[in-house]
């Protein structure tokens, strides 16, 4: 069996001091931090800005990542604003994206790392920004991979539409029920390929949200049969897409309304007797 790992855009970290500015860089999968270099300015400030914009093409970076000081409650200081005057030059000197990272305790954070490793207080300054740096870009890249793995998750319990009509709102009241079923009847492939097909019995909307309710279309036993299925919808036409429910308290919910809808058309017994 093969493993493989999808390579991440490399990003690079700037900690923006007044004297000194940390770099610290990702690895080729966006995993971790590394502390790189520290380049210290000169008095020219657009030198430095051009000289930043070198750094991150020459290590290759696609996204930038610059800390943002700010006072403890969260508010500005007059580094916070000599910071954002550096990185609104920076924007106009390279085409790399820019993203802003709090950057609050990762000074003390790198000056915690270097006591416990031992460096003495006059080398401190040598690395302290970089190891800064990489406090910054572990916080963005942490972030990204949940962002990552909640997008993976919602893929998975995203169905597409295989084969069958899209528009799940259209009036069905003067078909046959031969002629419904057969309208009806979709073939849905989830996240993993799987393919199933399914009745479309009912589109209700809910809190402002529209849901698919189905039945499975070739039941197999008696709880399949009287089993409801009920999916988020979004998009229309070719963007349709359904999601499962995740919340149950929701599904719950979605359900009740189901039921309350179903009961104006059709003997309430039947409803009540239908499970999610």
């Amino acid at each position: 069996m093969c493993y493989t790992k999808n390579m991440e855009k490399r990003v690079i970290a700037l900690d923006i001091g007044g004297k000194r500015i940390g770099v610290a860089i990702s690895d080729p999968f966006g995993e971790y931090a590394m502390p790189c270099e520290t380049y210290h300015r000169t008095k020219s400030f657009w030198t430095d800005v051009e000289a930043v914009a070198k750094i991150a093409k020459d290590r290759g970076a696609e996204i930038i990542v610059c800390g943002m000081p700010v006072n403890f409650d969260g508010s500005e200081s007059i580094q916070t604003l000599k910071t954002q005057e550096f990185v609104d030059a920076l924007r106009s000197r390279t085409d790399l994206p820019i993203v802003l990272e709090d950057e609050r305790f990762t000074t003390m954070q790198a000056r915690e790392v270097q006591i416990q490793g031992g460096v003495k207080r006059d080398d401190r300054k040598k690395s302290i920004d970089a190891i800064a740096a990489a406090y910054i870009l572990d916080g963005y890249l942490s972030r990204e991979q949940k962002r990552r793995r909640a997008e993976a998750e919602r893929q998975s319990r995203k169905w597409t539409i295989k084969s069958g009509r899209r528009n799940f709102t259209m009036d069905m009241e003067k078909l046959s029920d031969e002629e419904y079923e057969e309208l009806n009847v979709i073939e849905l492939e989830d996240g993993e390929g799987n393919v199933e097909s399914f009745l479309h019995i009912a589109t209700i909307e809910y809190k402002g949200q529209k849901y698919c309710c189905f039945q499975v279309a070739e039941p197999e036993t008696e709880e399949e049969e009287d089993e409801i299925v009920i999916f988020r919808l979004e998009g229309e036409g070719e963007d349709t897409q359904l999601f499962e429910i995740e919340d149950e308290a929701l599904l719950d919910e979605v359900f009740a309304e189901f039921c309350a809808q179903y009961e104006q058309y059709e003997n309430a017994e039947d409803a009540k007797r239908l499970e999610v």
